[in-house]
């Protein structure tokens, strides 16, 4: 299957089924939150009658994925965050390594979006 090294799945279609199996397959305890920030966006943007809400669930569980679906990268991500969390350590180096591998996981999220023309992402 997975060596560990690459990816566990390949980085989906950026609409909320397509992250939806996504989450099921690599992070299946996330489904509840997944499906109650769905909810609480398409509420907000019915609302706001404006689709902001649904892009930034989209962008949010994107950049998720692109983390959680490469097991070493979301393993150091949740060692990072205990780091900075349990506060006995100068927290700077662990900090910008955070930033880095939320970057990395954007530009993934990201070149997803791109390659997705406008009227291929249902929201």
């Amino acid at each position: 299957m997975n060596d560990g090294y690459g990816p566990l799945i390949p980085m989906p279609e950026l609409t909320p089924d397509a992250l939806r199996s996504a989450v099921a397959r690599i992070a299946p305890s996330r489904l509840p939150a997944l499906t109650q920030h769905l909810f609480e966006a398409t509420t907000n943007a019915q609302h706001a009658q404006n689709l902001a809400p649904l892009h930034a669930f989209v962008h949010s569980w994107a950049v998720f994925i692109a983390i959680e679906r490469h097991p070493q990268r979301a393993a150091r991500l949740h060692e990072l965050e205990r780091i900075v969390d349990a506060g006995d350590q100068e927290p700077a180096k662990a900090i910008a390594e955070i930033h880095a591998i939320r970057a990395a996981a954007e530009a993934e999220a990201g070149a997803a979006a791109r390659t997705a023309s406008h009227s291929d992402v249902t929201l």
